[in-house]
């Protein structure tokens, strides 16, 4: 059967399991919630919460609806709103569901008071210990932790949660001090949580009773200067489409929109089935590198919404139909990420849904 010539996602489920084996190694006896918000990084939020539920002992998402997504495919571990809820119409939803909470406001906090619920939630409160996104500042703990106790809508005990601001910069110590404060400021003896990706691979003693790993389980790097792969975890998605034409080019033409691009030699042009259109940023620069037939061929001239143009050198023997690697395997996302000038999380979650995803495991490869 012919190869498809849309641009493809291919979600390798092995390399994701390997990756959440290898965090399990790092955090010890640390329980895993396993994020997949933003669909699963990109990756496909109902396939990844399938493919881990019986290694995971959680998951983390960011909207309700993505919980209950996950209830939909049958997903019965606990699910936690790690933004909590929006709405105070939600909170029986969140009930009957069974989902844990965050809450991270008196907005939130008087809704809670004021519901009327068939049974308490499971509430992680929000604590702010530097980043001053969202949380409870530590001035204002006294007081939440006297109403939710107080609160027969809150299970009990409390859990605790905050997050980093600057764990991907190994030498910022704002990362050691948020850690030192959220373990004096949370109860003792109750389950904790701030290790997200960063926290986890580089700052062990963040790992307390539950630990997030988000990016990583991707196999895409938290951090700037290293890629996922340097590091030992296997990338799960490859981004790939095919050439549907190869154009002689000469030597002072211009390829694409705005003619971005000159060429300085004869040369021959191959052009891909995708663009911005499947997520594939415009602003990728002159010399993006892509993979055609096992070597690095650059992106040349502007990408434009169904097509990106590459130079495939003059003594290309490139066919139409031939397979384009955006990136994957052997070309790092965080790498194509650096060029842009963005970052790999950036990528994987803006694919549209014009890309198809294609899952893979050993026994169906």
């Amino acid at each position: 059967m012919k190869p498809p010539v849309a641009a493809t996602a291919y979600v390798n489920l092995d390399s994701l399991r390997y990756n959440l084996t290898k965090v399990k190694t790092k955090v010890g006896k640390s329980k895993i919630t396993t994020i997949v918000k933003a669909n699963g990084y990109g990756h496909g939020a109902a396939a990844v919460a399938q493919a881990l539920e019986s290694t995971s002992d959680s998951f983390g998402v960011a909207r309700l609806e993505e919980a209950l997504e996950l209830r939909r495919v049958g997903i019965s571990k606990p699910i936690l709103l790690l933004e909590g809820f929006f709405d105070d119409s939600d909170l029986p939803i969140i009930q009957a569901n069974n989902l844990h909470t965050a809450v991270h406001c008196e907005e939130q906090l008087l809704a809670l008071e004021q519901a009327q619920l068939a049974a308490p939630i499971e509430v992680w409160l929000k604590i702010d210990t530097g980043m001053h996104r969202l949380g409870v500042r530590p001035e204002q703990l006294e007081e939440f932790l006297t109403r939710l106790k107080a609160c027969s809508n809150v299970a009990k005990p409390l859990h605790y949660i905050s997050h980093f601001g600057c764990a991907d910069e190994l030498d910022n110590p704002a990362t050691m001090e948020q850690i030192e404060l959220f373990t004096q400021l949370a109860e003792a003896g109750c389950e904790r949580s701030i290790a997200a990706s960063s926290g986890i691979l580089a700052w062990p003693d963040s790992h307390l009773e539950w630990v997030r790993p988000g990016i990583i389980l991707y196999g895409v790097s938290p951090f700037e200067a290293q890629n996922a792969e340097s590091m030992g975890f296997k990338p799960v998605m490859s981004l790939k489409s095919h050439l549907i034409a190869i154009r002689d080019v000469k030597a002072g033409e211009s390829v694409g929109y705005s003619a971005t691009w000159t060429a300085e030699r004869d040369t021959k042009i191959g052009v891909i089935a995708i663009g911005y259109g499947d997520g594939y940023p415009r602003t990728a620069p002159n010399g993006t590198p892509v993979v055609i037939n096992g070597r690095r061929v650059p992106l040349v001239g502007r990408v434009s919404m169904d097509m990106l143009t590459v130079d495939l050198g003059c003594n290309s023997q490139d066919q139409v139909g031939n397979e384009a690697i955006l990136w994957g395997e052997g070309l790092p996302a965080e790498e194509i990420a650096n060029r842009i000038g963005t970052i790999a999380y950036e990528l994987v979650t803006k694919l549209t849904g014009r890309v198809v995803m294609i899952y893979q495991e050993e026994h169906n490869e």
